[in-house]
This record gives C-alpha cells, structure tokens and sequence, in this order.
C-alpha cells in the first residue's frame, strides 16, 4: 500500500462492498472550489478559506458514509451546520450542500431519522430561500433533489442491511451444513470400520501366533482378515456412493431455508425420482442457481419448488410471483441450459407475472431413488429481514 492509498484509507476507510457508491458524487464538488474564480472581492484568505472549509466538508461526508452510529449522526449534523452557516453568505449559491447532508444522513434503515434529517434540511432551504428571496425555480429543483436523494439513500440503505442479513444468514447456513456433515461422516466411518478393523487386527495378531504352531488355522484366520476387508471396503463405497446420492435433497433443503431466510414463502412439492449421479448433479446446481436468481432479483414474496415424475421424464420447477424479466439470459443460465442439454434435457424460462423455470431431463437408465420426499407440500410464510 502506498503513500497515497495510506492517505486514502485514513480519510475513508471503508471496506463495504458499497464503497465507492458515496464517492461518484464528488466530482460535482468541484464547482464549489472554482466558484471563488467569479468572487468580486476575492482575497488569498478568503480563497484559502473555501479550499480548507471546503476539504472539511468532504471528509464529514466520506466520515458519514464510513462510520456507524451514532458517528454517522454527529457528522451529518456537523454538515448540516456548516451549510447552514455558509448559504447565507454566499447569497444561496451552495445551496447544494444540503444535497450532501441529506444524502449522507440518509444513508439508514432508521426512518424515523431520514424523515427528521429531511425536514431539516427542507427548513433550513425554505427559511433561506424566503430571506434571500431565491428563485421558485431554484428552490423548488432544490426541494426536489433533497426529497429524491434522501428517499433513495434510505431505500439503498434497508436493501443493503436486508442483503448483508441474507449473506451472514447464508453462510452460516452453509457452515452449519458443512459441520453436521463432517460429524456424520465422522459417526458413520467409525461404526462402519471401528469393528471391522478391530476384528482384523486381532485376527491378524492370531495369525501372526499361529504361522509355526498351525499354519493352517493361520491360513485361515488370513482368509478372515482377507473376508473381512473386502467387506469393509465395500461399507465405504457404499456411504460415499450414498454421501453423493444425497446432493439434491440436501440442496432441496438448503434451497428452502436461503427462501424462508430471504422472508420469502416456500411451497414445496418434492416427490420420489429415480436419478442417476450425473443428473442429480445437475438438477441441484440448476435449482441453486434459480432460487439464487429469485433471492437476488425477482423481490419475491412466494416460491413454489416441484420435482416431479411424468412418464419418462423428471420435471423440475421453480416458479416465483416476483416482477418477472424479459432480460437476456446471464452466464448462470447458458450454463445451466448447456449441462441439461448434454444430458438430453431441456430449460424452458417463463416472465409472465413472475418467473417460471422448467426443467426436464429424460429418466431413460433409472436407478434407485435419490431425490427423497420434503414431506407433503407446505407453504411457510419465512419473517422478513430486520431493517
């Protein structure tokens, strides 16, 4: 990290994904250091005096933006104050500080503080654009940029904590997942070969006895040993087959909780379908993919999840009532489209009223079920994010 990165970093250091959202308005500062350019009485002091209070308002706004509350309160106020005390001189010409208050103080899932910061803010506006008799025009574009920003910072705010809430919630989702994993794997591998591998110690010990003394009771003890790991071998494959069958339930049950997490309701009708590895895999990556599409863009207030069984063909749906999009497919789709057609399947995406994804794939070499029943279908209203 460099000097100047180092700098940076002291004046605005955030690490939000959102970090750079505050920082695209502050090119339009610039006016606000040229003005003095058009000053008629213009003096060194005076110029380096806007240059200085100028700076100080910068950093009160990246500060705002950095910091949680109530720091972020205290510089908002802070800004507020010394628009409030520089409009007047000026005859209303940085009116447009008031811009930055608000977009600064706004930035929060506190409403009730947007709606006081606003009618500060719009006071302050009103009682100088009376005394300085300013523009209609002017005051009016004033007004109307104060209430869209602040309306829009907040709204940006509550959908940015709801996403943060729905990340952490996610991740520890899967962290959980993963740990119960392990501890079954843990469980099953020790009463698969805790025993096994117990008996042929001990028969390979007997053996190890009786090779001089009766080599053929040795023999046999090693035909044992022999016997016995075989068997155990193939306890191990058969978990880790099992271990693999069980990708799409488990992403049936992971798709289910990320839905209700996100305050989404989830209708669900999973039935019994005879799948090959290959095509639960594919299913399962599919349906990760579409319930992250409704998460992320349908706003969505209800997910209905199908697998079903018709004829020779396995179906799966994922229907949502958020707004729908006629949009290009992205990545995600193309390559889930790709690795169903590979295996003789199809995608059909539907936009009216919400979106309808419908996925087939041909169930021409069945094997024994993998995709277990949900449970009969239950529709769960999830609570909706704190903001």
């Amino acid at each position: 990290m460099n000097a100047i990165q180092k700098i940076w970093y002291w004046i605005y250091p955030s690490t939000d994904e959102h970090k750079w959202f505050p920082v695209v308005w502050l090119p339009f500062m610039i006016w606000f250091f040229i003005d003095p350019i058009w000053w008629q009485h213009r003096t060194p002091l005076l110029v380096i005096g806007n240059t200085i209070f100028g700076l100080v308002f910068i950093w009160l706004y990246l500060y705002a933006f950095s910091h949680r509350e109530p720091y972020r309160l205290y510089a908002t106020i802070a800004m507020l104050v010394m628009a409030a005390c520089l409009v007047p001189t000026s005859n209303g010409a940085v009116c447009g500080l008031f811009i930055y208050a608000i977009a600064a103080g706004a930035f929060t899932t506190n409403r009730s503080r947007v709606i006081a910061l606003m009618g500060i803010d719009l006071g302050l506006l009103g009682l100088y654009s009376y005394h300085l008799r300013l523009p209609l025009v002017f005051w009016g574009s004033m007004l109307l940029l104060i209430v869209l920003v602040g309306v829009a910072n907040h709204l940006g705010a509550v959908a940015h904590c709801a996403g943060e809430e729905l990340r952490k919630a996610d991740a520890e989702i899967e962290h959980l997942a993963k740990v119960a994993e392990r501890e079954r794997i843990a469980r099953d591998l020790h009463d698969l070969l805790g025993h096994t591998l117990s008996l042929i110690t001990l028969k390979a010990e007997l053996a190890r006895k009786l090779v001089d003394r009766d080599p053929q009771r040795a023999k046999e003890e090693m035909l044992d040993v022999e016997r016995s790991s075989r068997a155990a071998l193939a306890d191990v494959r058969e978990a880790i087959s099992g271990y693999r069958g069980e990708g799409l339930a488990a992403e049936l049950i992971r798709a289910r909780k990320t839905l209700e997490t996100a305050g989404i309701a989830v209708n669900s009708d999973i039935a019994e379908v005879p799948l090959s590895p290959a095509q639960e895999t594919v299913l399962a990556l599919a349906l990760r993919e579409a319930v992250t599409n409704v998460v992320r863009h349908a706003q969505a207030q209800e997910c209905d999840l199908r697998l079903q069984r018709n004829e020779d063909f396995c179906t799966l749906e994922i229907a949502d009532d958020g707004r729908g999009a006629d949009a290009p497919e992205g990545n995600g789709l193309r390559g889930m489209r790709e690795r169903l057609e590979a295996l003789g399947g199809s995608l059909q995406r539907q936009s009216r009223a919400g979106t309808r994804l419908v996925i087939q794939l041909p169930l021409s070499h069945p094997i024994a079920p993998t995709a277990r029943a949900l449970g009969t279908p239950v529709a769960t209203a999830a609570p909706a994010l704190r903001n």
